[in-house]
Protein backbone atom coordinates (compact mmCIF):
# COMPACT_ATOMS: atom_id res chain seq x y z
CA UNK A 1 0.00 0.00 0.00
CA UNK A 2 2.81 2.28 0.72
CA UNK A 3 4.65 1.70 -2.19
CA UNK A 4 1.48 2.59 -4.15
CA UNK A 5 1.19 5.61 -2.30
CA UNK A 6 4.37 6.82 -3.49
CA UNK A 7 4.06 5.43 -7.03
CA UNK A 8 0.91 7.26 -7.33
CA UNK A 9 2.50 10.50 -5.89
CA UNK A 10 5.40 10.58 -7.69
CA UNK A 11 3.41 9.42 -11.08
CA UNK A 12 1.04 13.16 -9.98
CA UNK A 13 4.72 15.16 -9.78
CA UNK A 14 6.08 13.73 -12.55
CA UNK A 15 3.35 14.19 -15.11
CA UNK A 16 3.10 17.73 -13.74
CA UNK A 17 6.99 18.68 -14.21
CA UNK A 18 6.66 17.04 -17.79
CA UNK A 19 3.56 19.50 -18.37
CA UNK A 20 5.41 22.60 -17.20
CA UNK A 21 8.71 21.25 -19.29
CA UNK A 22 6.74 20.14 -22.43
CA UNK A 23 4.05 22.75 -22.29
CA UNK A 24 6.16 25.06 -22.30
CA UNK A 25 7.95 23.90 -25.20
CA UNK A 26 4.72 23.38 -27.48
CA UNK A 27 3.83 26.57 -26.21
CA UNK A 28 7.48 28.09 -27.54
CA UNK A 29 6.35 26.10 -30.81
CA UNK A 30 3.07 27.40 -31.46
CA UNK A 31 3.79 31.49 -30.65
CA UNK A 32 7.21 31.01 -32.99
CA UNK A 33 7.00 33.39 -35.64
CA UNK A 34 8.24 31.51 -37.85
CA UNK A 35 10.73 28.98 -38.81
CA UNK A 36 13.51 30.98 -40.48
CA UNK A 37 16.39 32.95 -38.28
CA UNK A 38 17.39 35.74 -38.80
CA UNK A 39 21.20 36.59 -39.17
CA UNK A 40 21.64 38.00 -36.15
CA UNK A 41 19.81 34.81 -34.12
CA UNK A 42 22.46 32.40 -36.40
CA UNK A 43 25.20 34.64 -34.92
CA UNK A 44 23.99 34.21 -31.66
CA UNK A 45 23.30 30.30 -32.03
CA UNK A 46 27.33 30.42 -33.32
CA UNK A 47 28.31 32.30 -30.71
CA UNK A 48 26.62 30.17 -27.88
CA UNK A 49 28.17 27.06 -28.97
CA UNK A 50 31.63 28.72 -29.93
CA UNK A 51 31.86 30.21 -26.25
CA UNK A 52 30.97 27.24 -25.02
CA UNK A 53 33.21 24.79 -26.93
CA UNK A 54 35.82 27.40 -25.46
CA UNK A 55 34.68 27.08 -22.14
CA UNK A 56 34.56 23.54 -21.81
CA UNK A 57 37.66 22.71 -23.45
CA UNK A 58 39.84 25.13 -21.73
CA UNK A 59 38.10 24.57 -18.01
CA UNK A 60 39.17 20.54 -18.52
CA UNK A 61 42.44 21.14 -20.12
CA UNK A 62 43.16 23.62 -16.70
CA UNK A 63 41.40 20.96 -14.79
CA UNK A 64 43.48 18.43 -15.19
CA UNK A 65 46.98 19.56 -14.23
CA UNK A 66 45.37 20.98 -11.12
CA UNK A 67 43.41 17.83 -10.41
CA UNK A 68 46.33 15.34 -10.76
CA UNK A 69 48.57 18.37 -8.28
CA UNK A 70 45.68 17.44 -5.80
CA UNK A 71 45.65 13.39 -5.77
CA UNK A 72 49.40 13.37 -5.57
CA UNK A 73 50.68 16.03 -3.25
CA UNK A 74 49.85 16.21 0.52
CA UNK A 75 49.97 19.82 1.65
CA UNK A 76 48.76 21.87 5.08
CA UNK A 77 45.98 23.04 3.77
CA UNK A 78 45.10 20.41 0.80
CA UNK A 79 41.31 20.16 2.23
CA UNK A 80 40.52 23.76 2.93
CA UNK A 81 41.90 24.21 -0.85
CA UNK A 82 39.60 21.24 -2.11
CA UNK A 83 36.37 22.79 -0.39
CA UNK A 84 37.32 26.09 -2.09
CA UNK A 85 36.61 24.31 -5.54
CA UNK A 86 32.98 23.85 -4.40
CA UNK A 87 32.69 27.88 -3.74
CA UNK A 88 32.22 28.93 -7.41
CA UNK A 89 29.25 26.89 -7.65
CA UNK A 90 27.65 28.38 -4.81
CA UNK A 91 28.79 31.73 -5.54
CA UNK A 92 26.05 33.90 -7.42
CA UNK A 93 27.15 34.10 -11.03
CA UNK A 94 26.34 37.79 -10.44
CA UNK A 95 28.78 38.25 -7.92
CA UNK A 96 31.62 36.61 -9.43
CA UNK A 97 31.60 39.06 -12.71
CA UNK A 98 31.88 41.77 -10.16
CA UNK A 99 35.09 40.17 -8.85
CA UNK A 100 35.91 39.62 -12.23
CA UNK A 101 35.21 43.83 -13.36
CA UNK A 102 37.25 44.66 -10.63
CA UNK A 103 40.49 42.60 -11.25
CA UNK A 104 40.14 43.23 -15.14
CA UNK A 105 38.04 45.67 -15.85
CA UNK A 106 38.51 48.81 -17.15
CA UNK A 107 39.65 50.49 -14.51
CA UNK A 108 40.60 47.01 -12.76
CA UNK A 109 43.72 45.25 -10.87
CA UNK A 110 45.23 44.49 -14.04
CA UNK A 111 44.48 47.57 -16.66
CA UNK A 112 45.84 50.02 -13.61
CA UNK A 113 48.87 47.94 -13.28
CA UNK A 114 49.50 47.46 -17.04
CA UNK A 115 49.21 50.98 -17.35
CA UNK A 116 51.79 51.98 -14.76
CA UNK A 117 54.13 50.23 -16.39
CA UNK A 118 53.13 51.71 -20.05
CA UNK A 119 51.62 49.07 -21.05
CA UNK A 120 48.40 48.68 -23.82
CA UNK A 121 45.70 47.54 -21.36
CA UNK A 122 42.67 45.00 -21.83
CA UNK A 123 39.13 44.96 -21.95
CA UNK A 124 37.04 41.64 -20.11
CA UNK A 125 34.25 42.24 -22.50
CA UNK A 126 33.22 40.16 -25.69
CA UNK A 127 34.12 36.59 -26.19
CA UNK A 128 37.33 36.22 -23.94
CA UNK A 129 35.63 37.87 -20.88
CA UNK A 130 32.89 35.56 -21.46
CA UNK A 131 35.02 32.43 -21.37
CA UNK A 132 37.36 33.78 -18.86
CA UNK A 133 34.08 34.02 -16.08
CA UNK A 134 33.11 30.74 -17.65
CA UNK A 135 36.71 29.08 -16.76
CA UNK A 136 36.20 30.61 -13.31
CA UNK A 137 32.67 28.91 -12.56
CA UNK A 138 34.08 25.33 -14.04
CA UNK A 139 37.15 25.07 -13.81
CA UNK A 140 36.95 23.92 -9.67
CA UNK A 141 33.75 22.05 -10.71
CA UNK A 142 36.10 20.22 -13.63
CA UNK A 143 38.47 19.66 -11.04
CA UNK A 144 37.00 18.24 -8.32
CA UNK A 145 35.06 15.54 -10.69
CA UNK A 146 38.23 15.03 -12.16
CA UNK A 147 39.67 14.20 -8.84
CA UNK A 148 37.01 11.83 -7.87
CA UNK A 149 38.37 9.89 -11.27
CA UNK A 150 42.11 10.00 -9.76
CA UNK A 151 41.21 8.98 -6.16
CA UNK A 152 39.23 5.86 -7.35
CA UNK A 153 42.35 4.75 -8.92
CA UNK A 154 43.48 1.92 -6.28
CA UNK A 155 46.62 2.77 -4.92
CA UNK A 156 47.93 -0.73 -5.72
CA UNK A 157 48.01 -0.10 -9.23
CA UNK A 158 50.65 2.42 -9.21
CA UNK A 159 52.66 -0.02 -6.98
CA UNK A 160 52.29 -2.79 -9.45
CA UNK A 161 53.20 -0.49 -12.53
CA UNK A 162 56.79 0.33 -10.08
CA UNK A 163 57.05 -2.88 -9.83
CA UNK A 164 56.67 -3.96 -13.72
CA UNK A 165 59.02 -0.93 -14.67
CA UNK A 166 56.02 0.49 -16.77
CA UNK A 167 57.90 3.92 -18.08
CA UNK A 168 54.88 5.96 -17.80
CA UNK A 169 52.20 5.78 -14.74
CA UNK A 170 49.75 8.37 -16.85
CA UNK A 171 49.68 6.44 -20.00
CA UNK A 172 48.60 2.90 -18.57
CA UNK A 173 46.59 4.24 -15.43
CA UNK A 174 45.51 7.43 -16.23
CA UNK A 175 44.94 8.17 -19.20
CA UNK A 176 42.43 4.94 -19.22
CA UNK A 177 40.82 6.73 -16.46
CA UNK A 178 40.61 10.01 -18.01
CA UNK A 179 39.01 8.55 -20.96
CA UNK A 180 36.11 6.90 -18.83
CA UNK A 181 35.83 10.34 -17.10
CA UNK A 182 36.73 13.20 -19.07
CA UNK A 183 33.47 13.19 -21.45
CA UNK A 184 30.99 12.79 -19.07
CA UNK A 185 32.68 16.08 -17.29
CA UNK A 186 32.88 17.69 -20.68
CA UNK A 187 29.66 17.56 -21.56
CA UNK A 188 28.27 18.28 -18.21
CA UNK A 189 30.46 21.85 -18.15
CA UNK A 190 29.08 22.43 -21.93
CA UNK A 191 25.72 22.23 -20.44
CA UNK A 192 26.05 24.42 -18.03
CA UNK A 193 27.85 27.30 -20.50
CA UNK A 194 24.85 26.70 -23.28
CA UNK A 195 22.61 28.05 -20.55
CA UNK A 196 24.41 31.02 -19.34
CA UNK A 197 22.66 34.45 -19.22
CA UNK A 198 24.11 36.88 -16.38
CA UNK A 199 27.42 35.92 -18.01
CA UNK A 200 26.70 36.76 -21.37
CA UNK A 201 24.70 40.04 -20.05
CA UNK A 202 27.07 41.82 -18.26
CA UNK A 203 30.36 40.56 -20.45
CA UNK A 204 29.01 39.86 -23.87
CA UNK A 205 29.64 43.27 -24.90
CA UNK A 206 27.18 43.75 -27.86
CA UNK A 207 25.62 42.27 -30.33
CA UNK A 208 28.82 40.18 -31.43
CA UNK A 209 29.22 38.61 -28.50
CA UNK A 210 25.52 37.82 -27.68
CA UNK A 211 24.31 34.57 -26.86
CA UNK A 212 21.15 33.01 -27.30
CA UNK A 213 19.55 33.41 -23.76
CA UNK A 214 20.50 37.07 -23.79
CA UNK A 215 18.30 37.21 -27.67
CA UNK A 216 16.15 35.92 -25.85
CA UNK A 217 15.90 38.43 -23.25
CA UNK A 218 16.24 40.89 -25.31
CA UNK A 219 13.22 39.99 -27.71
CA UNK A 220 11.20 40.38 -24.79
CA UNK A 221 12.21 43.08 -22.73
CA UNK A 222 13.31 45.36 -25.14
CA UNK A 223 11.89 44.29 -28.74
CA UNK A 224 8.53 43.55 -27.53
CA UNK A 225 8.57 40.67 -29.70
CA UNK A 226 7.07 37.43 -28.35
CA UNK A 227 7.05 35.33 -31.49
CA UNK A 228 10.54 36.54 -32.50
CA UNK A 229 11.54 35.20 -28.33
CA UNK A 230 9.38 31.70 -29.06
CA UNK A 231 11.46 30.95 -31.71
CA UNK A 232 15.04 31.50 -30.51
CA UNK A 233 13.53 29.99 -26.99
CA UNK A 234 12.34 27.24 -28.96
CA UNK A 235 16.29 26.72 -30.41
CA UNK A 236 17.55 26.79 -26.96
CA UNK A 237 15.68 24.14 -26.16
CA UNK A 238 16.06 21.77 -28.48
CA UNK A 239 20.38 22.79 -28.47
CA UNK A 240 20.07 22.14 -24.61
CA UNK A 241 17.67 18.60 -25.70
CA UNK A 242 20.29 17.56 -27.48
CA UNK A 243 23.14 18.27 -25.62
CA UNK A 244 21.48 16.11 -22.57
CA UNK A 245 20.34 13.50 -24.92
CA UNK A 246 24.10 13.12 -25.65
CA UNK A 247 25.20 13.61 -22.17
CA UNK A 248 22.88 10.73 -21.21
CA UNK A 249 25.24 8.06 -23.23
CA UNK A 250 28.10 9.25 -20.57
CA UNK A 251 28.43 8.02 -17.20
CA UNK A 252 29.06 10.90 -14.85
CA UNK A 253 31.34 10.80 -11.77
CA UNK A 254 29.00 9.97 -8.49
CA UNK A 255 28.78 13.14 -6.20
CA UNK A 256 31.26 15.75 -5.61
CA UNK A 257 33.22 14.58 -2.62
CA UNK A 258 36.61 13.81 -1.36
CA UNK A 259 36.88 10.19 -2.59
CA UNK A 260 39.08 8.09 -0.41
CA UNK A 261 41.50 10.72 0.17
CA UNK A 262 44.41 8.60 0.59
CA UNK A 263 47.74 8.41 -0.96
CA UNK A 264 48.79 6.62 -4.09
CA UNK A 265 51.64 5.08 -3.58
CA UNK A 266 53.93 5.18 -6.85
CA UNK A 267 52.66 8.60 -7.58
CA UNK A 268 55.41 11.14 -7.00
CA UNK A 269 54.97 15.12 -6.58
CA UNK A 270 56.36 16.48 -9.56
CA UNK A 271 58.00 20.63 -9.03
CA UNK A 272 55.46 21.58 -10.99
CA UNK A 273 52.30 20.60 -8.51
CA UNK A 274 53.17 23.33 -5.95
CA UNK A 275 52.64 26.58 -8.87
CA UNK A 276 49.77 24.53 -10.75
CA UNK A 277 47.74 24.39 -7.07
CA UNK A 278 48.93 28.02 -6.09
CA UNK A 279 47.93 29.74 -9.64
CA UNK A 280 44.77 27.84 -9.75
CA UNK A 281 44.26 28.98 -5.07
CA UNK A 282 45.07 32.38 -6.64
CA UNK A 283 42.73 32.62 -9.87
CA UNK A 284 39.72 31.43 -7.24
CA UNK A 285 40.27 33.19 -4.52
CA UNK A 286 41.23 36.98 -6.58
CA UNK A 287 37.61 38.04 -6.92
CA UNK A 288 36.04 36.89 -3.78
CA UNK A 289 38.54 39.16 -2.38
CA UNK A 290 38.19 41.59 -4.74
CA UNK A 291 34.38 41.61 -4.08
CA UNK A 292 34.79 41.95 -0.18
CA UNK A 293 37.54 44.79 -0.66
CA UNK A 294 34.90 46.79 -2.87
CA UNK A 295 31.83 45.83 -1.07
CA UNK A 296 32.70 46.14 2.33
CA UNK A 297 32.80 50.06 3.15
CA UNK A 298 29.68 50.76 1.93
CA UNK A 299 27.68 47.91 3.60
CA UNK A 300 26.06 50.34 6.30
CA UNK A 301 25.28 52.92 3.48
CA UNK A 302 23.31 50.65 1.15
CA UNK A 303 19.72 51.79 0.75
CA UNK A 304 16.52 50.43 2.23
CA UNK A 305 15.65 48.53 -1.34
CA UNK A 306 18.58 46.34 -1.04
CA UNK A 307 17.57 45.21 2.65
CA UNK A 308 13.79 44.77 1.46
CA UNK A 309 15.40 42.95 -1.85
CA UNK A 310 17.60 40.53 0.10
CA UNK A 311 14.29 39.65 2.56
CA UNK A 312 12.42 39.01 -0.65
CA UNK A 313 15.25 37.24 -2.35
CA UNK A 314 15.56 34.72 1.12
CA UNK A 315 12.10 34.33 1.42
CA UNK A 316 11.79 32.95 -2.33
CA UNK A 317 14.71 30.98 -1.59
CA UNK A 318 13.42 29.08 1.04
CA UNK A 319 10.43 28.31 -0.14
CA UNK A 320 12.30 26.77 -3.90
CA UNK A 321 14.54 24.75 -1.38
CA UNK A 322 11.12 23.30 0.16
CA UNK A 323 9.60 22.63 -2.85
CA UNK A 324 12.48 20.99 -4.55
CA UNK A 325 13.75 18.98 -2.03
CA UNK A 326 10.30 17.60 -1.32
CA UNK A 327 9.50 16.70 -5.37
CA UNK A 328 12.82 15.06 -5.46
CA UNK A 329 12.41 12.99 -2.19
CA UNK A 330 8.77 11.85 -3.46
CA UNK A 331 10.55 10.86 -6.63
CA UNK A 332 13.87 9.15 -5.41
CA UNK A 333 11.29 7.26 -2.82
CA UNK A 334 9.62 6.00 -5.88
CA UNK A 335 12.84 5.31 -7.56
CA UNK A 336 13.83 2.48 -5.31
CA UNK A 337 11.00 0.96 -5.07
CA UNK A 338 11.33 0.13 -8.60
CA UNK A 339 9.57 2.96 -10.65
CA UNK A 340 12.60 3.64 -13.18
CA UNK A 341 10.95 5.88 -14.90
CA UNK A 342 10.74 9.12 -13.00
CA UNK A 343 14.36 9.33 -13.30
CA UNK A 344 13.75 10.65 -16.60
CA UNK A 345 11.03 13.19 -15.04
CA UNK A 346 13.58 14.46 -12.51
CA UNK A 347 16.65 14.70 -14.95
CA UNK A 348 14.05 16.80 -17.71
CA UNK A 349 14.32 20.04 -16.40
CA UNK A 350 17.83 19.51 -17.74
CA UNK A 351 16.92 19.78 -21.28
CA UNK A 352 16.13 23.47 -20.56
CA UNK A 353 16.70 26.53 -18.76
CA UNK A 354 15.34 29.06 -16.25
CA UNK A 355 15.02 31.60 -19.25
CA UNK A 356 13.39 29.03 -21.64
CA UNK A 357 10.66 27.66 -19.51
CA UNK A 358 9.93 31.89 -17.92
CA UNK A 359 9.34 32.51 -21.54
CA UNK A 360 7.17 29.70 -21.69
CA UNK A 361 5.41 30.59 -18.95
CA UNK A 362 5.37 34.36 -20.16
CA UNK A 363 3.25 33.18 -23.28
CA UNK A 364 1.33 31.16 -21.52
CA UNK A 365 0.41 33.54 -18.80
CA UNK A 366 0.16 37.07 -20.63
CA UNK A 367 -3.36 36.89 -21.96
CA UNK A 368 -4.91 36.37 -18.27
CA UNK A 369 -2.57 38.16 -16.04
CA UNK A 370 -0.14 41.05 -15.84
CA UNK A 371 3.72 39.20 -15.75
CA UNK A 372 4.09 41.17 -12.69
CA UNK A 373 1.43 39.64 -10.34
CA UNK A 374 2.72 36.21 -10.79
CA UNK A 375 6.90 36.62 -11.22
CA UNK A 376 7.44 36.16 -7.96
CA UNK A 377 5.51 32.95 -7.53
CA UNK A 378 7.10 31.55 -11.45
CA UNK A 379 10.57 32.33 -10.33
CA UNK A 380 10.24 30.16 -7.19
CA UNK A 381 8.82 27.71 -8.78
CA UNK A 382 11.55 27.77 -11.47
CA UNK A 383 14.20 27.72 -9.46
CA UNK A 384 12.56 25.00 -7.59
CA UNK A 385 12.76 23.32 -10.47
CA UNK A 386 15.77 23.93 -12.01
CA UNK A 387 17.42 22.34 -8.43
CA UNK A 388 15.39 19.10 -8.94
CA UNK A 389 18.40 17.63 -10.78
CA UNK A 390 20.86 18.29 -8.43
CA UNK A 391 19.00 17.19 -5.59
CA UNK A 392 17.60 13.70 -7.02
CA UNK A 393 21.16 12.54 -8.22
CA UNK A 394 22.21 13.97 -4.38
CA UNK A 395 19.64 11.81 -2.77
CA UNK A 396 19.34 8.72 -5.07
CA UNK A 397 22.65 6.78 -3.58
CA UNK A 398 21.64 6.82 0.12
CA UNK A 399 17.83 6.38 -0.81
CA UNK A 400 18.84 3.08 -2.23
CA UNK A 401 20.84 1.99 0.55
CA UNK A 402 18.27 2.65 2.93
CA UNK A 403 15.58 0.62 0.97
CA UNK A 404 18.05 -1.73 0.75
CA UNK A 405 19.04 -2.18 4.19
CA UNK A 406 15.41 -1.80 6.48
CA UNK A 407 12.53 -2.08 4.15
CA UNK A 408 12.42 -5.52 5.11
CA UNK A 409 12.45 -4.78 8.95
CA UNK A 410 9.95 -1.58 8.32
CA UNK A 411 7.44 -4.06 6.88
CA UNK A 412 7.99 -6.62 9.81
CA UNK A 413 7.22 -3.69 12.02
CA UNK A 414 3.99 -2.51 9.85
CA UNK A 415 5.91 0.98 9.31
CA UNK A 416 4.23 2.79 6.58
CA UNK A 417 2.76 5.91 5.69
CA UNK A 418 3.45 8.84 7.63
CA UNK A 419 5.31 7.01 10.43
CA UNK A 420 7.49 5.29 7.92
CA UNK A 421 8.43 8.86 6.77
CA UNK A 422 8.77 10.03 10.06
CA UNK A 423 10.46 7.34 12.09
CA UNK A 424 12.72 6.02 9.23
CA UNK A 425 13.09 7.62 6.08
CA UNK A 426 13.58 11.44 7.58
CA UNK A 427 16.07 10.50 9.97
CA UNK A 428 18.24 8.95 7.83
CA UNK A 429 17.80 10.99 5.04
CA UNK A 430 18.36 13.88 6.72
CA UNK A 431 21.86 14.57 6.44
CA UNK A 432 21.72 14.43 2.48
CA UNK A 433 18.41 16.70 2.76
CA UNK A 434 19.69 19.31 4.68
CA UNK A 435 22.71 19.50 2.17
CA UNK A 436 20.39 19.49 -0.73
CA UNK A 437 18.42 22.17 0.39
CA UNK A 438 20.96 24.68 1.56
CA UNK A 439 21.65 23.85 -2.31
CA UNK A 440 18.60 24.99 -3.81
CA UNK A 441 18.42 27.63 -1.76
CA UNK A 442 21.73 29.18 -2.63
CA UNK A 443 20.87 28.34 -6.09
CA UNK A 444 18.12 30.30 -6.15
CA UNK A 445 19.00 33.01 -4.03
CA UNK A 446 21.67 34.12 -6.48
CA UNK A 447 19.18 33.19 -9.59
CA UNK A 448 18.88 36.27 -12.11
CA UNK A 449 17.21 34.63 -14.65
CA UNK A 450 13.39 34.59 -14.54
CA UNK A 451 13.06 37.50 -12.41
CA UNK A 452 14.17 39.38 -14.72
CA UNK A 453 11.71 38.74 -17.31
CA UNK A 454 8.50 39.61 -14.85
CA UNK A 455 9.81 41.61 -12.08
CA UNK A 456 8.68 44.78 -11.79
CA UNK A 457 10.48 47.81 -10.22
CA UNK A 458 9.09 47.19 -6.22
CA UNK A 459 9.60 43.27 -7.10
CA UNK A 460 13.16 42.75 -7.46
CA UNK A 461 14.95 40.43 -5.87
CA UNK A 462 18.83 40.67 -4.54
CA UNK A 463 20.39 39.87 -7.76
CA UNK A 464 18.59 41.79 -9.48
CA UNK A 465 19.19 45.31 -7.52
CA UNK A 466 22.82 44.39 -7.82
CA UNK A 467 22.59 43.94 -11.51
CA UNK A 468 20.43 47.30 -11.79
CA UNK A 469 23.01 49.17 -9.49
CA UNK A 470 26.06 48.04 -11.73
CA UNK A 471 24.39 48.98 -14.72
CA UNK A 472 23.78 52.20 -13.26
CA UNK A 473 27.25 52.80 -12.76
CA UNK A 474 27.06 52.91 -8.78
CA UNK A 475 29.77 50.19 -8.65
CA UNK A 476 30.29 50.71 -4.76
CA UNK A 477 26.56 49.98 -3.68
CA UNK A 478 26.84 47.50 -6.54
CA UNK A 479 29.58 46.04 -4.67
CA UNK A 480 28.28 46.27 -1.32
CA UNK A 481 25.23 44.23 -2.36
CA UNK A 482 26.90 41.57 -3.60
CA UNK A 483 28.91 41.11 -0.89
CA UNK A 484 25.63 41.09 0.89
CA UNK A 485 23.91 38.98 -1.56
CA UNK A 486 26.99 36.23 -1.76
CA UNK A 487 26.94 36.12 2.70
CA UNK A 488 23.30 35.33 2.19
CA UNK A 489 23.67 32.55 -0.21
CA UNK A 490 26.57 30.84 1.96
CA UNK A 491 24.54 31.78 5.13
CA UNK A 492 21.35 29.67 3.79
CA UNK A 493 23.52 27.17 2.51
CA UNK A 494 25.55 26.93 6.32
CA UNK A 495 22.42 26.69 8.02
CA UNK A 496 20.68 23.83 5.76
CA UNK A 497 23.96 21.79 5.79
CA UNK A 498 24.68 22.20 9.54
CA UNK A 499 20.74 21.80 10.08
CA UNK A 500 20.65 18.65 8.56
CA UNK A 501 23.97 17.05 9.75
CA UNK A 502 23.23 18.19 13.53
CA UNK A 503 20.07 16.35 12.90
CA UNK A 504 21.17 13.36 11.77
CA UNK A 505 21.05 10.21 14.34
Amino acid sequence: MANRFVAISAWALASGIAALVLGTALALAVQAKGVALHPADWAALRFTLMQAALSTLLSCLLAMPVARALARTRFAGRRALIVLMGAPFLLPVIVAVLGLVSLYGRNGVLNQTLAALGLPTVTIYGLHGVVLAHVFFNLPLATRMLLNGWQSIPAERFRLAQTLGLPSTFRHIELPMLAAVLPGVALAIFLVCLTSFVVALTLGGGPAATTLELAIYQALRFDFDPGHAALLAGVQFAVCAVAVTVAARFTLPEGLGLGLDRAQAGQKAHWVDAPVLALAAVFLILPLVAVVADGAPAVLQLPAMVWQAALRSALMAMAAAVLSVTAALVLVQAKVVGAAWVEAAAMLPLATSGLVLGTGLFLLTRSFVQPETIALPVTVLVNALMALPFLFRLLLPQARDLHRNYDRLAQTLGLSGAARLRWLTLPRLVRPLGMGAGLAAALSMGDLGVVALFAGHDQATLPLVVQRLSGAYRMDQAAAAALVLVASSFALFALCDIGGRRAAP
